[in-house]
């Protein structure tokens, strides 16, 4: 017998006829893996570094303009705009991967261990993550910043808390709904132990929307990370960073001094853009809800 489409799995039929979204998650993918290649190779296409060319150590000009020389031109202090940018995305992507993993691998278990096992640790828990949701992410990130300083494991701690109570949300309220399930209760019978039932049974049954927090908890962190910079608490002052390089550019933006500005402006909300596609993609892809509602809307 012939296999349909309507047979075919999620996967295969979005291949075959991808609708609007799907089509935006492609470009997402595609404008995030291109930043990652570039942060990835910037010390080959910058052999020099993120500072300058040592053969122009100390002639090179500073606010020149965007030129076959000097890509995104040069800054107020003789910096090539293009090498900070191209090192910028390195640094931004180390602490955005950095906060999102250790928001995703506090959240996530907390999140289990407290819907499974309920009671008053269930209770507390979520007073705490209740009391940290209820803050603005870039206010908390500020105020933690304030205290453990400086650095790119210091910035990624500083933003990951923010994003601890989303994962842990979402897994907790998949928890609750999933542990009254027939395998789950036949586990338990069994004498299998809280660990094995959580790791073996329920883990892969309720990570479903931690991919989709992930990609939109990394578009949000660069935005937060470039406030961080702005500010002067993100990333030490040598390390090149979009924040940091916006706030340094927008002193010579009146003078009419505007490819500083522009170009580490234009590089992140692309990246942020990108990342938010591809998450928005993702959550109708898991979803099998949103799934149903683009169909009809067909």
């Amino acid at each position: 017998m012939a296999i349909t489409k309507r047979q075919l799995p999620t996967f295969f039929q979005f291949a075959q006829n991808p609708n609007l979204s799907q089509k935006l998650m492609l470009v997402g993918l595609a404008i995030t893996l291109f930043f990652i290649f570039l942060a990835f190779f910037a010390p080959v296409f910058q052999a020099w570094g993120w500072l300058q060319n040592p053969k122009d150590f100390l002639s090179n000009p500073i606010h020149q303009p965007p030129s076959a020389k000097y890509w995104f031109g040069t800054s107020r202090l003789g910096y090539d705009v293009f090498s900070r940018t191209l090192f910028g995305a390195q640094a931004a992507l180390q602490v955005v991967i950095l906060a999102t993993a250790l928001s995703m691998i506090i959240g996530v278990p907390l999140g289990m261990l407290s819907g499974y096992l309920g009671g008053k640790l269930d209770k507390v828990l979520l007073f705490i993550m209740d009391s940290i949701y209820t803050l603005p992410g870039l206010l908390l990130s500020v105020t933690l910043a304030f205290v453990v300083g400086r650095g790119i494991l210091n910035a990624a701690i500083a933003i990951s808390i923010a994003y601890i109570p989303q994962y842990y949300r979402v897994v907790r309220n998949h928890t609750v709904s999933v542990k009254t399930e027939v395998f789950i209760e036949a586990a338990q019978a069994m004498g299998a132990s809280t660990l094995t039932v959580l790791f073996r049974y329920l883990f892969f049954n309720v990570i479903q929307s931690v991919p989709v927090l992930f990609t939109l908890n990394a578009a949000d962190a660069i935005l937060v990370l470039g406030g961080l910079g702005f500010l002067g608490l993100g990333l030490p002052e040598e390390v090149p960073e979009w924040g940091h390089d916006l706030k340094q550019a927008l002193e010579a933006l009146p003078t009419g001094i505007w490819w500083t500005t522009l170009f580490p402006g234009l590089t992140m909300t692309c990246m942020v853009v990108g990342l938010s596609l591809l998450g928005e993609g993702l959550n109708e892809f898991v979803n099998p809800r949103l799934r149903r509602e683009n169909r009809i809307r067909k």
